[in-house]
């Protein structure tokens, strides 16, 4: 069996797999081969040299010699009386190993090991496949559709395998065609014992707004500038929140970029999705003001996971927005539920001067 060694080498460089990884489930298909051939009740090893010769092994376990299991239709264990007969130094508990071959045993054996050696690799690359992709969930990923049936799912071909992306996890109103070139993220990765690998891709996510500010922004990509959280109505807007980590980047200005250039981009390929960027605060008071821009809320008040902001009526329809976007995205990026209450012209002064004490503390909001 010398020239398995060199069948190792070779599948583990024509299918890009760990070549040790190779060589376990190599040993376990002549295992399983031996089992096959020689017997269920045997155990085996099998051991490649630094000659990388590879060699069978049947064991054979040491045991008193009234061990009950003597008695049962067994080879697996040999008495202690027996075993010394072929090694005076053999202990109990130890084991005798008898070199096999898997050579020269016919075509029955050949076709075994084969069948063996293509399910283990196979499974090998399956599940290099899985780990790969889902290291890679929340990543963009392109490719060329192949197909799209009749419920508007649309498979996409990236790399070693066909993913799909749902109609659910796409924008409003786009529709793709084979040949087209297709922008997602890696929302989900499964294994199927019928279909094998499933890789679901999405464009509504709000990971997948993220990976393209990602791949615009320099400062985000370097981890100057980070996505604290964001929140998406897919096609229509979206709001993010950002982390400056350095003093001297203004996170807002370097994610609009020069004349909205960077956002517009991203913009674009959502189908011209509005997109609000917010810089984060860890006062939920004044991160939930920015949150709600562009209406100017007078104050907030916190109970809990619920938030009240009071707010002019001239604010209320911003506050709010189109069929309530707005405030809805607000409470999506904030985790906050959001409840309007407007105020009175005698309550505006006030609480104006309330705004005034917090743009001195914080700046403009």
């Amino acid at each position: 069996m010398e020239r398995i060694s060199d069948i190792i080498e070779s599948i583990a460089n024509e299918k890009g797999l760990d070549i040790n990884e190779v060589k376990e489930r190599v040993k376990r298909a002549i295992i399983n081969t031996a089992k096959h051939v020689y017997g269920q009740n045997y155990e085996y090893d099998v051991v490649i040299d630094s000659s990388k010769n590879v060699k069978l092994y049947q064991k054979i376990s040491v045991v008193e010699n009234d061990d009950e299991r003597l008695n049962e239709d067994n080879e697996h264990f040999i008495s202690i009386k027996e075993a010394k007969k072929i090694d005076s130094q053999i202990e109990l508990g130890d084991e005798l190993t008898y070199e096999l071959s898997l050579d020269n045993l016919g075509r029955t054996a050949a076709q075994t090991l084969h069948k063996e050696l293509e399910y283990h690799i196979q499974r090998l690359v399956e599940e290099q496949i899985f780990h790969k992709y889902t290291d890679m969930q929340g990543q963009i990923v392109f490719g060329s559709v192949v197909r799209v049936d009749e419920n508007e799912n649309t498979f996409i071909e990236i790399d070693e395998l066909r993913a799909i992306l749902p109609r659910k996890n796409r924008i409003k109103g786009e529709k793709f065609a084979v040949g087209d070139v297709v922008k997602a993220v890696i929302r989900k990765v499964f294994a199927d014992k019928n279909l094998g690998i499933k890789v679901e891709l999405s464009r509504t996510s709000p990971k997948f707004l993220e990976a393209l500010l990602k791949s615009e922004v320099p400062e985000i990509k370097d981890g100057a500038i980070i996505i604290h959280n964001s929140a998406r109505i897919p096609g229509e807007r979206a709001k993010v929140a950002l982390i400056s980590t350095t003093p001297n980047i203004d996170p807002i200005g370097a994610t609009v970029g020069t004349k909205g250039v960077r956002i517009n981009a991203v913009s674009k390929e959502l189908n011209g999705e509005n997109i609000d960027v917010v810089e984060y605060s860890s006062e939920p008071a004044i991160f939930i003001t920015r949150a709600m821009s562009p209406a100017i809320i007078s104050a907030v008040s916190i109970d809990g996971q619920k938030a009240t902001l009071s707010l002019v009526s001239e604010q209320k329809s911003k506050a709010i927005g189109k069929s309530g976007i707005n405030i809805r995205l607000a409470s999506m990026l904030t985790g906050f539920e959001i409840e309007l209450n407007e105020i009175g012209n005698n309550e505006k002064s006030s609480s104006n001067n309330g705004l005034q004490g917090l743009k001195a503390l914080f700046g403009e909001l």
